[in-house]
């Protein structure tokens, strides 16, 4: 049996090939938009992917299933209760999938979608007892999938289902049984993911947090306490994957624009210019309304946070490269309405004589020399766990979440206000929400709370 785990960074989406050279039949679990990785292990591999599953209808990411079925030919399968209107076949508990010595199970186990499906693998070949469980987004390494994201109205049914698979579907399995999820660390789909990529049943029930209720009741009131954030994006992704996603050789791959076309674009009110760069480099110039949101590993959930999806996008890239890996980036979740980028970047709309805007960036020690109940305003943006894991003295917690909601801080419009996250990077993005609403004195903190402790300065709890 042949068996491969592909994993995209940042956005925590995790993609399985399984299959058997020797039958020549390879199914591919659960695939992101970009299919060229299970292109390359089918040629390599000697075999033909035959089969497409989706263990649910995903809400942070754009289902690769329409463009590996149409370079393939293959069939998609999905639990036949998820309301698709796209071509496919249903699956339901109990059906099997027999591609030479892999044998694959379907398990129905609702919780985090009503629909969900997990995956039993046994290698046929060694033995007859089964080898691993691709447990979608029911299980994962140090946590549990969210229930919440169907709806509230049946939030209430999702955790029962959510605890009824966790204790009682789960329960039927041996400890020694692998487990291998379809997101990990950087998910929003979970609250607390392992960095670690697969784990077994018997680590899980001793380790998770999320499996040591000893009730029902236990288990909904701290699942209940507190959910994460929701993109803006995840209700739109819902949308696409149930129709189908357009296939992406509809989408403009390739658009380069002077500053003059890149101009006449601004001035459209449904675009919006992405300034991919770091943020000291944001700092020292950018173009007046941008939003700077660069390759950082939780880039995709910030676009989802930050940027209304089918927003037409305009691009400030470093070069070429940067732009091909962020249309990469888009394109994973559902922001296909690029229409270009700026031809030679910050340098050529400087050249052109347009306006530019900057962000002053503080250093550690200089904030740490002015930092006091007189000192400037410091609004820590960071999320709250990470606030109570350590802040800065006097800082105040404003969580980037309410200033996405335009929340406004309780400060003067003029007042010298330090934005300071955990390296930089949503300081800026919270500088230019900040900026709309008439704040005229905003500095960020250069490399965040990370560079402070670098400094050897100190952080209160």
């Amino acid at each position: 049996m042949y068996f491969n785990q592909i994993s995209v960074k940042g956005l925590g989406c995790q993609s399985y090939c399984i299959g058997c050279p020797a039958a020549q039949q390879m199914m591919v679990v659960d695939p992101k938009r970009d299919i060229q990785d299970y292109l390359d292990i089918a040629y390599q591999e000697g075999m033909r992917i035959t089969h497409i599953v989706n263990t649910h209808l995903h809400a942070d990411h754009i289902s690769g299933d329409q463009e590996l079925s149409a370079a393939t030919g293959a069939d998609i399968y999905i639990n036949d209760s998820v309301d698709i209107s796209y071509a496919h076949k249903g699956i339901e508990q109990g059906d099997v999938f027999i591609l030479g010595a892999a044998k694959v199970e379907v398990l129905h186990t609702p919780g985090h979608t009503p629909n969900s499906i997990s995956l039993v693998v046994t290698d046929t070949g060694r033995s007859e007892k089964p080898e691993m469980i691709l447990t979608g987004d029911l299980l994962f390494v140090g946590d549990i999938g969210r229930p919440d994201l169907p709806g509230s109205e049946i939030l209430d049914e999702q955790v029962e289902n959510l605890y009824n698979s966790l204790y009682k579907t789960l329960a039927a399995f041996p400890d020694y049984l692998e487990v291998y999820p379809a997101h990990g660390e950087g998910s929003l789909c979970g609250r607390g993911m392992s960095a670690k990529k697969s784990s077994t049943l018997g680590y899980e029930r001793s380790a998770n947090p999320m499996l040591q209720f000893d009730s029902f009741e236990a288990f909904k009131k701290d699942i209940m306490s507190a959910f994460p954030a929701r993109p803006k994006s995840f209700s739109y992704i819902i949308a696409t994957n149930s129709k189908g996603a357009d296939l992406l050789d509809a989408c403009t791959l390739d658009k380069r624009l002077t500053p003059d076309q890149f101009q006449e674009l601004m001035e459209e009110e449904t675009t919006l210019v992405m300034d991919t760069r770091d943020s000291a480099a944001y700092g020292g110039f950018h173009i007046p309304g941008s939003i700077n949101i660069g390759f950082e590993k939780q880039l995709a959930n910030w676009v989802g946070m930050v940027i209304d999806p089918g927003t037409e996008l305009l691009l400030v890239v470093e070069n070429r490269d940067a732009y091909d890996r962020m249309l990469t980036e888009l394109h994973r979740i559902g922001y296909d309405a690029v229409l270009g980028y700026l031809s030679g970047g910050i340098n050529g709309w400087l050249m052109s004589g347009r306006p530019v805007d900057q962000l002053a960036q503080i250093s550690p020690l200089q904030l740490h020399k002015r930092n006091g109940p007189d000192g400037p305003l410091i609004l820590d943006v960071r999320t709250p766990a990470e606030w109570n894991s350590g802040r800065i003295e006097h800082a105040v917690h404003f969580p980037l979440t309410d200033i996405l909601d335009h929340k406004t801080p309780k400060a003067d419009k003029d007042q010298e206000i330090i934005l300071q996250c955990g390296s930089g990077y949503r300081s800026n993005i919270a500088a230019g929400f900040l900026k709309d609403q008439g704040f005229t004195n905003i500095k960020s903190l250069a490399g965040g709370v990370f560079a402070w402790h670098n400094a050897n300065l100190p952080l209160v709890q």
